[in-house]
Order: structure tokens, then sequence, then C-alpha cells
């Protein structure tokens, strides 16, 4: 906690900076023209060079193409058409223009991590100027298990180009079984002079569609600047550049967010329709599965970030044969969020349905019976009347990035080369507000009878019938309940040394060698304060101040949806000022604390990775002019995990359909692991006429198993379900993925800046990491629950049904109220001796079998002659039918993430002042995970998948001359929506709503 405040003299820098960008930028030597921009380059360098000083669309294009030709292997990559101007605002949103790269958004709709040939942002490897980036990231309530770089981290301003390695290389780090991601940014010896200012005006649309309460600013603002200069004869050199964005966007979203239940139809249990059931249509049959809403729900969602990125390098070249360079990249993400809802949770009593046809079936509506009566009870709300959850909870992180970089490059003779690079990098996400990551409050109102969810549309349609008397949602019946704050935090850093050599012999030969060490430190930690009312709300209506909440429709909040408008929603809800409700319920006495410390899990994990690579490259010419590149790279990697956790010692029922594992003491374990791989590569390159080329590549990558999958510690879930509780155990000595990768590639380069390529690649991938291999159920701590206990089946034998909870705790409640274990006033009861003991489901990742992975890439890139039209477009086929999730089977699989079709066209024009951009982009459905729950609860072991998206963007600039350009971009514009569903589309885990955004900005440069 105290290392979230560091950063304000960092803020001040980047701040300094751009006011110094805009400045007499007219310190510049009147000789400035006479500056040499990097003499000494090798033709290496050059070719850089080549990629990064381009000038608009068409230029930027055209470098990108030059690329893919003239580099070893398969690579693709992306030119700024002007330094501090690069394609779009985000970098994965310009990364997925590149064939077979698509982008995870997250959901306030911004492009964050990508996926590349199928292969999920897990296993891409991002480098920073050649360094091995860390990433850190938070999920939910807990760090996350991804070793993936957060692109919306950083901005574009500052970036020269990026290069997609799609085959592997002898030299590149590894870690990439996709691809390897090259982030360059501006060096001023190469890039020559530069100064230039920005600032930009954003619009986004979803922060209109929120409660008034919620809504940020309608405009926000961004400036960004770059400053690039040489001295003392081209021997000294120094760039700084900046940038500050401001946003404040929204989101709403429709949700089964604690998950589906799912069964065949012939189960028995907790959740089920038992077959023959009345008031079921169509029925799934005995062998079909069929999934079970555990809860549905709208939210609406604030989010409000501020963006700060900082860069300053320095280069020294004393002599044409050495250059040394110092960088220090800076970035601060800081993002605030808070969200209302309005919630149902259902305790799977008496129902009616309607099914889809099977194996897999899904509900086109499913209805819970409930006998709400007008009768008041002593407790102020009406008997028999379930809840409508009206809470919310607001949370605030900072993300921050920091990379301290020495390079040297020393020219020994004109036939060898050495190369020494030093980098020091660490990623932190952490808590940045008194409300932790993540603090909620937790509000019922009693008034809701039958309710029903229909699923049949695109947006699911909550109907409820409500108490008569009260008439409708009214904060007269509301009441706060449980309470939670969490601090969930993430740190990793990279510290890596590397030293590589390059002997040039004369026949165009040459030999590569090198050698690194390279050490990667990750923690992951959560702290939780939880008050669980959530099934006794505190005190009566009447205790609380009626102007908490305001009543709203949520019905407003999703008209992009086909059927928000439906007449059979019942929309009315409140919103809640979760501020003022936090201060009432401290005022009565009640607990309202945050967490301060990471005081549950605390799991540190550390990989020390010693490489060393040979390649050697040659060329000749037979019938045609063959270029071949043969390496291998060795690696030996040490895992060493060391993890705090804490043990349950109790267990609670607190709802009809909730148990919470209440924790104690703590526990500590270390463990390690090793391994090592040889990893050959081999790339030919066949000139088949001037404009022909044809490529064949083979090699080996690996891509290193999940943080949380090699964490020691046994991590116990603090929510327990009627049928027990879930828990996970990492495993250090899991072996990383290998992927033996073949590739070939044609490609035509038949116009000026217009090309046609064809590629092929095939992956077969071994060691595949299964979450379920190792998983195990146990009683672990001896703890009873009453579930299944005497007076449990005291209350069955009374006429309560075995799956009606309510009926269960009110029998127990009436009858044994201050018997051991029994407290009505707060609504729980604890396992007691002779109680059933807790049955905890525990997963734990194994190495478990191999799977291939096919693939084509179709790039076409035309320029319409010097009309100033173009067109790029690709399309991309990914298959892998082995690891395709089978939606008619039920518990975990071996399967991949990410595994998608992707498109893309572009079409723009540019020419004299004006340069336009109009692009489209597609992917089909992907599976994004397997568990919408607990991994442990086998009925929630379901698959998620993010359905077929395409998003329309604009891009429209003037030069009004030589020196100031306008901006004009348009995201999103035609208001798409995105779904995540499960094994039928009527199965909906996730439905997002944000909105178009607008950019407008203007460009002055200096020179």
């Amino acid at each position: 906690m105290k290392q979230q405040h560091a950063a304000p003299r960092k803020q001040l820098l980047v701040t300094a900076l751009l006011l110094a960008m805009a400045s007499p930028v007219m310190a510049q030597d009147a000789n400035a023209d006479q500056d040499k921009p990097a003499g000494t380059a090798t033709s290496e360098e050059a070719k850089d060079l080549d990629t990064v000083v381009v000038v608009g669309i068409r230029g930027a294009l055209e470098s990108a193409m030059n690329l893919k030709r003239d580099s070893q292997g398969v690579v693709d990559g992306i030119a700024a058409e002007d330094i501090g101007k690069f394609p779009d605002t985000n970098l994965a949103e310009s990364l997925q223009r590149i064939s077979g790269v698509s982008i995870d958004r997250t959901a306030s709709g911004e492009g964050s991590k990508v996926t590349v040939r199928g292969i999920g942002p897990d296993h891409n490897l991002v480098l920073l100027n050649g360094r091995q980036m860390p990433g850190a990231l938070l999920n939910g309530f807990d760090a996350s298990n991804s070793r993936a770089f957060d692109f919306a981290n950083l901005a574009s301003e500052a970036v020269a180009g990026v290069e997609v390695y799609k085959t592997g290389r002898a030299d590149n780090p590894t870690g990439g079984i996709g691809a390897t991601i090259n982030i360059k940014t501006a060096r001023p010896l190469e890039s020559g002079p530069l100064a230039n200012l920005g600032i930009k005006t954003v619009h986004d649309t979803s922060n209109g569609n929120l409660p008034t309460s919620l809504q940020g600013k309608d405009y926000t603002g961004e400036v960004s600047g770059i400053f690039s200069r040489s001295f003392a004869d081209g021997k000294f050199g120094i760039a700084l550049s900046g940038s500050y964005q401001d946003r404040d966007s929204g989101y709403n979203q429709a949700s089964v967010g604690s998950g589906w239940r799912t069964h065949f139809g012939n189960e028995g249990g907790w959740g089920v329709i038992p077959q023959g059931a009345p008031g079921v249509e169509n029925q799934p049959g005995p062998t079909d599965l069929y999934s079970v809403p555990q809860s549905f729900g709208y939210t609406v969602n604030s989010v409000q970030r501020q963006r700060t990125n900082g860069q300053l390098t320095l280069q020294f070249a004393p002599t044409d044969r050495l250059t040394a360079t110092l960088d220090y990249t800076y970035s601060e993400n800081k993002i605030q969020q808070q969200r209302n809802e309005m919630s149902v949770w259902f305790n799977f009593g008496p129902s009616e349905s309607a099914w889809t046809d099977g194996p897999a079936a899904g509900p086109v509506f499913y209805r819970e019976l409930i006998n709400c009566t007008d009768q008041l009870g002593p407790n102020g709300v009406y008997v028999g009347c379930a809840d409508l959850a009206v809470g919310g909870s607001k949370g605030a992180t900072r993300a921050v990035n920091d990379s301290v970089g020495f390079n040297v490059e020393w020219a020994v003779t004109d036939a060898f080369d050495l190369e020494f690079d030093y980098h020091n990098s660490s990623a932190e996400i952490g808590p940045d507000s008194d409300w932790g990551t993540d603090g909620s409050i937790g509000v019922a109102a009693n008034m809701r009878g039958n309710t029903t969810v229909w699923f049949d549309g695109e947006l699911p349609i909550l109907e409820m019938g409500l108490n008569p008397t009260v008439g409708g949602v009214h904060p007269s019946q509301a009441r706060p309940s449980g309470r939670r704050y969490v601090n969930g935090y993430s740190r990793s850093e990279v510290e890596q040394g590397r030293l590589d050599g390059d002997f040039k012999f004369g026949d165009y030969s040459s030999f590569k060698f090198g050698v690194a060490s390279t050490e990667v430190r990750n923690r992951t930690a959560l702290g939780i304060t939880e008050y669980p009312d959530w099934g006794a709300p505190l005190g009566t209506p009447g205790d609380w101040d009626d102007a908490i909440w305001q009543i709203d429709d949520m019905a407003k909040y999703f008209g992009a949806f086909s059927n928000g408008n439906d007449p059979r929603f019942t929309s009315l809800f409140l919103t809640t000022d979760l501020e003022r409700l936090r201060d009432a319920v401290g005022a009565s006495g009640e607990m309202t604390t945050y967490p301060d410390e990471y005081l549950n899990n605390d799991l540190n994990t550390t990989e020390k990775t010693r490489s060393a690579y040979v390649q050697f490259n040659t060329r000749w010419e037979t019938r045609v002019p063959v270029d071949l590149a043969v390496g291998v790279r060795y690696e030996k990697t040490k895992v060493l995990s060391a993890a705090q956790v804490v043990t349950p010692v109790a267990v609670q029922w607190n709802a009809p359909n909730e148990l919470q594992a209440i924790m104690g003491g703590k526990s500590f374990t270390s463990l390690e692991g090793e391994y090592n791989y040889w990893l050959p590569s081999l790339d030919a390159k066949f000139e088949l006429t001037e404009d022909m080329v044809l490529r064949a590549s083979y090699g080996h990558s690996i891509g290193r198993p999940g943080w949380k999958d090699i964490q020691g510690g046994l991590v116990i879930g603090g929510n327990v379900r009627v049928n027990g509780g879930s828990g996970s155990a990492g495993n250090p000595n899991l072996k990383p993925l290998l992927s033996k990768n073949i590739d070939l590639s044609y490609e035509w380069y038949y116009g000026n800046a217009s090309y046609f390529s064809l590629s092929y690649y095939r992956k077969n991938i071994s060691n595949y990491i299964d979450n379920g291999a190792g998983s195990f159920q146990d009683t672990l701590f001896s703890l009873p629950t009453p579930i299944g206990g005497d007076y449990w089946n005291e209350a069955i034998a009374e006429g309560c049904g075995v799956a009606d909870g309510q009926c269960i705790r009110d029998y127990i409640f009436a009858n044994y109220d201050g018997q051991p274990g029994v407290d009505a006033a707060n609504g729980i009861i604890t396992g007691q001796a002779g109680d059933p003991l807790t049955v905890f489901s525990i997963t734990t990742p194994a190495n478990a079998g191999s799977h291939n992975l096919n693939g084509f890439e179709i790039n076409l890139q035309h320029m319409f002659g010097d009309s100033g039209f173009g067109l790029a477009t690709n399309y991309t086929i990914v298959r892998s039918p082995s690891l395709q999730y089978d939606n008619a089977a039920k518990g975990p699989q071996q399967v991949l993430v990410g595994l998608s079709d992707s498109a893309n066209l572009v079409g723009f024009y540019d020419k004299g002042d004006w340069q336009v951009r109009l692009a489209y982009n597609w992917r089909d459905q992907f599976l994004s995970g397997q568990y919408d729950g607990d991994p442990g609860d086998v009925a929630k072991n379901n698959p998620v998948y993010v359905e077929r998206y395409g998003q329309w963007d604009l891009s429209v600039g003037y030069k009004f001359n030589e020196r100031l350009t306008l901006q004009f971009e348009g995201i999103n514009l035609t208001d798409e929506t995105a779904r995540l569903s499960e094994r039928n589309r009527n199965i909906l885990f996730y439905g997002t709503q944000t909105g178009p955004r607008y950019m407008l900005g203007l460009r002055y440069d200096f020179q």
C-alpha cells in the first residue's frame, strides 16, 4: 500500500517533458539540417530506419511491406505514419489490423490483449525495444493467472513501429508460441530531428448512457508530444516523449455473473429440475445437458481513466564503431470504477421453465414461484417476498510500469559486432482508493414475487411480480445487507542481461551467438474484509433514510440491444449513493472497514532462466537465390514458489443458497521446479523472381505456464455452496507448452506498395496444461456443514423441500434460535460437531496430452495507381478439432482459448492534404475460458464463448500546412454490443453495451 503513492514526481516529470516539447523547440541549432542521423548505422539498422521514418498512410503500409519482404522468417508489422501519429490510439487496436492477430477487449470496449494465430494472450511474448516486458493483471477480486501484457497501459504516440515475429528465431527470447511482438520507440540517432505536440478531445458516448450520479465528463482531453535531437555532429542524441490521457466512459451489462449450474437430464441433487416436473416445456432428455441460472442481473458501470506515459532516451556515439543507449520508460494507468445493480438470486425452489432442444439445452425462460404476500412481518418486510438486490460497488486501481535499459553496440572490426543489453523492468497493479480494488455493499428490497427471466432474445429480460401493497420498486423497502472490501495486488519484475555477437564472412554468410540471464519475479496477494449479512439485511427498512436511493429505469440503458424495450421488462430499480450508505451503516454501529494489508493469500514465484544460442546465416544462388538461417537455442529454467495462505476454520450458512468459509490461521509452503529445452529453428527464403518469394520455416518454441498454475499454496474459496467448497493449488513442476512449428509462405510483390501473400502454418503442441488433471475431492479441514445435519433433516421431515433453502432456514430459526450454531438475528447457521463434513473440490494443473493446430493467412494490399486510394485486407483461418470444447460433455476439458477465424478490411485515401481510413475488424466466436464459477464446482465447469463481433472505425486527417494537422477518429461507429454465452446462445454469461467514441485533435510539427 505504501508504494502506491510513490509516483507524483514521475507525473511531474512527464508534465515537464510535455511543456518542454511545446516550448522553443526553437532551441534547435541553426544547422539542424546538417545533423547526421546515425551515420554509422549498419545495414540491419538501415532496414529498421525504413520501417520508422515514413510519411502518410501509404508510406506506412509500404514500410510495413518492406519489413515483411526483407525479414528472416514470417514477420508482419505496423509503422507509424509520422512519429507521434500511430494508426490507432491503442496499440492493441492497431495490431488487430495484422493478419492472424485478434484482440481481447475490456468491458469498456478498449483493446487490451492480443491473440495470434489462435494462441491466446498468455503465450504471446511482448518486447519493448527487444526486451521482455512484465505484466501485472487483476482478475476480479484476485490477481490474474495471466502472463499477458496489457496494451491499454501504453500510449501509442511515442511508438515508431511494431514487429510481429510469427516464426521462431534462435536470437529471440522464449515465451511466445503464437508470436513475439516487438514494440519499437524512437531513437534520436536514428530518427533524426523531431519535435511535435498534439492535443485531442475525446467524447465517449457511453458516458452519457449512465445514471446521472455515475456520469463523468462528456468531453475529456489528451496531450502528447515528442522531441528528438542529435548534437555534436551526431555523436550525442536525446529523445523525450510524453502523453497524458483522460477518459470517462461507461458500460452496461446483463449477466448471470455467479454462473450457471449444468446438469444431465437424469441427475439428482441441488438445483436440478426433476424429470416429469410440472410446468416444464420441452424438458431436456435424460442424456441432455441443461443449465439453470444461479442469479441474473443488470449493472450500470462508470469508468474514469487517467493514463500517463513518458520516455527519455539518451544516445552517445563517440566513434563510428560504438553506440551506447540509455533509456527510461514509465507508464501509469489509474482507473476508478463504480456500479449500481439490479439483480435477483434463485434459490432453486418450485419453478417453471421452457427449453431449447438438446444435447446442450438452454432456457427459453426460467421462472421461480415465490409466494409474496401483503402481510407485513415484524422486521418491516413483507412475508414470503424475495429480495431485489440494488446495491453496488466502488473501487480503484493504479497500474505502473517502469523500465530502465542500457545498451552498447560495438563494431569491434568490420566483420565482428558485439552488443550488450541490460534492463530492469517492473509492472505493478494494486488498490488506489479507500474502497480497495473493489468494495461492495449489498442492498435488499424485499418485494419480489414470481420471477421470470426470458432468455429468448439478444438481451435477457427480467419480469417480476411485485408486492401489490408496495405497488412497485420503492426506497421505503430498501435496507443494506452484506459488505465486502477487497484489495487485489499483482507485481511482476524482469531483470535481464544479454550479450550477442555477430561474425560476418565475405560470402554473405554470418555466425551469430548470444548468452542471456533472465530473472522474473511475480507476486500476487489478496486482502478481504467481509461482513456476510447477505441473508439477514440490517435493521428494518424504516431505519434507513430513503434519500440514499433514487428510482430509475434500467431499460433506458440498454437501447443498443434489439429487444431492450421489451414490454415484459420490469425495469424500475434503485440507484444507491454508496458513499452516503457506507456512512449510514458506519453510524449505525455496523462495521465498514476495508483491508489495508494483504492478510489473506500472498504468493511469490521466481523464475531464473539461463539461455544461449547460435545461429548461422548464409546465402547462395542456384537457379534462384536462397537465404538460409539455421540456429538452436538452449533454455534452462528454475522455479521457486513460496506461499502464505489462510485456512478455513468454520462453515456458516448465511443465505438460502450461500455458505461462507470462515478463515483462521495461515500456512506457509515453499516448492521448486526445473526444466530445460533445446529449441532448434530453420528459416529458408527462396527468391523465385524479383517479385515473388517463397518461405519455409521449422522451429520449436515454448509457452510458460500461468502464474497461478505454478504458485505454491492451497487457496480455498471463501464462498461455499450447498454441495461443498472449492480451492486450487499450483504445481511448480509444470512443464511449459512445447510447440513444434511449420510455416510455409508465398508472397507476390506485384506493384508499388502492393502485394499478395498466402501462408500456411501448423503447430504441434505438447505438454498441454489441464487444470482438472490433478483434481480431487476431500473433506480436508474436517469442517462440519449444516447442510445435511440434524436441523436440516428435521426441516425436511416437517415438509420443506430438499432444495428449498429458505424454508429450511426459516424452520431452523423458528425452532432452534439460540441453540448451538443458530443465530437468527444475524441469519447465520454454523456447522456443529456431528454434522456432515464439508467436501472441498480442489483443482491442480498437470501436463497432459498433445494437440495440433492448423491455419491459413491470406493478405492483399493494393494501391490504385496514383489515385490516392488503397485497400488492405486479410483473412485468417484457424482449425484445431481436438482443442475444441465439446458442449455436450461435462467437466474440464483440454481446450485452447482464443481459437477463432478473423478478418480485416481497410480502405483508405491518401493524397494531397487529406488522409481517410475506414476499417472493419471481425472476429468469429472463440472460447475465452471453461469456468463461469468456482473451478472446483463441476456443475459450473462451463465453456464461456465470446460471440462473433465486428466493428467499424473511421479516421480522417487534414493537413492545413506542413506543420499543422487536424485529425478525427470514430471508434465503434455502429454502436455494436458484445455477448459472452455458454453451451447454447440462450445461456448468456455477459451481454455488454458500450457506445461509439469520437476524438478530434490537432498536431503541430515544430520542425
